[in-house]
């Protein structure tokens, strides 16, 4: 047998086996600390990563794309059925309320922090897009972490369902914004765009949910398999890349229909349940080896305005959002506080613009990556807070 297929082995079950002994540790200190796993596992993997202790293989860390759309997928799937109808029963407004201003005011300070500092509109516009934008794998982690299952942790869950559907229209507002005064015609092609990402993923989150709501425990009455259960979330995800839709919304919508029409609808998601914590654990520390600490030194003043302009903007767009449905005192002053983590949509987002306006990216990504290094690793921490606070109140 080859030695370098041999060596190639060894290293992929030493580290998938390091990481995955590594998750089961810190989950008990998470426990036992004020520091959610998520955060401990994303420190982890900065540590051990190309940036520090370089230990995780390069090969290994090539398949990050892989493992967080395969998460993601298992995530958005999970959040879906959160979605039932006793949970929507008296928050539907509430969300919708919240979730538009904790989108719409971090977008608004941060553009107008921005153009305080002297950065270019155009520039200061698609900072604020990216700033709506939060990171449901690790908020989702978080709560199910706490084992708090309380009105304000089924809120947060609807809530964070909502956001990346606004953040991705205003994306969308924000670059035909950006179009217009660089006096560049034609928007309507990309609006186009974004309109089929997340209207065609709704579609495919129907067309396959609702035979899979039919179909789901018909193999074996009440307890299908977990291939069932990832047969479908996979189907979902690969086609939503084929026509190059939102492959989160469309599980969101598929677990949705399916948690609503199927009749042994907890089966599916607890088996996804059953394994979706090992992928966490090794997507949260590739996350952390994929960091670009080198970005922080770079951030500058004006980074720094962006994290503390987009922290306020998400508190006071919740505290707004809870105050006009009537939410109750608790929502107000911890939503925004539990909205603070960021991730790959934001960076997603940061791409396509630096793509469409190259002559943007030398500002734009290195304020994004950093801001996310921030956001990813304290953002779980402010996210358990509070639950937990919330949970006393």
């Amino acid at each position: 047998m080859d030695s370098t297929h041999i060596d190639t082995s060894a290293q992929l079950l030493l580290t998938l086996g390091g990481i995955l002994l590594a998750g089961l540790v810190l989950s008990a200190v998470a426990q036992r600390s004020l520091l959610p796993r998520a955060t401990l596992l994303l420190v982890l993997g900065a540590l051990i990563g190309k940036d520090s202790l370089d230990l995780i293989p390069q090969f290994f860390i090539n398949q990050f794309d892989l493992i967080a759309e395969i998460t993601l997928l298992m995530v958005g799937f999970l959040l879906g059925g959160k979605l039932t109808r006793s949970s929507l029963k008296g928050h539907t407004g509430i969300s919708f309320s919240i979730s538009i201003c904790a989108a719409l005011l971090p977008a608004l300070t941060v553009c107008l922090g921005m153009i305080a500092m002297g950065v270019a509109t155009e520039i200061a516009v698609l900072l604020g897009c990216f700033a709506a934008a939060t990171a449901p794998a690790a908020i989702l982690d978080v709560v199910q972490e706490s084992q708090i299952k309380n009105r304000f942790s089924e809120l947060l869950l609807l809530i964070v369902v909502l956001d990346d559907v606004w953040a991705l229209l205003l994306f969308a507002i924000g670059m035909a914004i950006v179009t217009s005064l660089n006096g560049v015609a034609g928007e309507a092609g990309f609006a186009g765009l974004v309109v089929w990402e997340l209207g065609g993923a709704m579609l495919l989150g129907v067309a396959i949910g609702l035979p899979a709501a039919y179909l789901t425990g018909r193999i074996k009455p009440g307890k299908p398999m977990l291939s069932e259960a990832l047969g479908i979330v996979f189907l979902c995800g690969g086609v939503a890349l084929w026509l190059d839709v939102s492959f989160l919304i469309a599980t969101i919508v598929m677990g949705g229909v399916i948690t609503n029409l199927a009749r042994h609808h907890d089966y599916p998601f607890h088996a996804i349940e059953g394994i979706e914590s090992l992928f966490m654990i090794v997507f949260f520390v590739l996350a952390g080896a994929s960091l670009e600490l080198g970005a922080l030194s770079a951030i500058g003043v004006i980074g720094g305005v962006y994290i503390l302009c987009r922290a306020l903007g998400k508190y006071l767009g919740a505290w707004i959002g809870g105050y006009l449905s009537q939410s109750g005192q608790d929502n107000q002053l911890w939503m925004g506080v539990a909205l603070l983590p960021q991730a790959g949509v934001a960076i997603g987002m940061a791409l396509v613009a630096s793509n469409r306006f190259p002559e943007y990216r030398q500002i734009m990504l290195p304020i994004v990556i950093a801001s996310t290094v921030v956001f990813e690793i304290i953002g779980p921490i402010f996210t358990r807070l509070a639950i937990q606070r919330s949970n006393r109140d």
